[in-house]
């Protein structure tokens, strides 16, 4: 058998298992499940080569966005795309996350991404609180208020 028979063999037998486990359905799995992967393979990536000292601080930025978004859209995944009402705001804060690595890795420490870094995550918490109480959390208010009314009114005899 000649070296070249054999190459056409191997590929034709890969060639068949890729073609057999695609009508499976295989690949439909995993592209549909596991594919926030390509977002946190890139983003793990650009940190291991950031401390590895390969590439310099500025790529933490969109690391840590793509890092943490993965996340979110792994949660999502397994948990329903309903949450993600409650979750976009975490994006903004993916933003805020790469801006204060880089902050906080740069040899300089420059003021300017601290300071983006903390108004965009406070923007993220305050658009995620609001989210909240929005939502459900309108429920929590009322019996707050309640509870509080029911104090005063029924806390408080001697002032009558």
């Amino acid at each position: 058998m000649s070296k070249n028979q054999y190459t056409v063999g191997l590929l034709f037998l890969i060639a068949g298992a890729v073609i057999l486990l695609g009508k499976l359905g295989l690949f439909a799995f995993i592209g549909t499940n596991f594919w926030p992967l390509f977002l946190l393979i890139p983003g793990i990536l650009l940190h291991v080569l950031f401390f590895g000292r390969l590439l310099p601080p500025y790529v933490l930025v969109p690391g840590a966005i793509l890092t943490i978004n993965a996340f979110i859209f792994f949660f999502c995944m397994a948990l329903g795309w309903n949450h993600m009402q409650y979750l976009w705001p975490f994006m903004i804060l993916s933003v805020a996350a790469g801006l204060y690595e880089y902050h906080l890795f740069d040899t300089y420490r420059p003021r300017f991404p601290l300071t983006l870094a903390i108004v965009l995550a406070l923007a993220a918490v305050c658009l995620f609180l609001i989210m909240l109480v929005w939502g459900w959390g309108l429920y929590i208010i009322a019996v707050l208020l309640i509870a509080a009314g029911a104090w005063l009114v029924l806390g408080r005899r001697a002032r009558w």
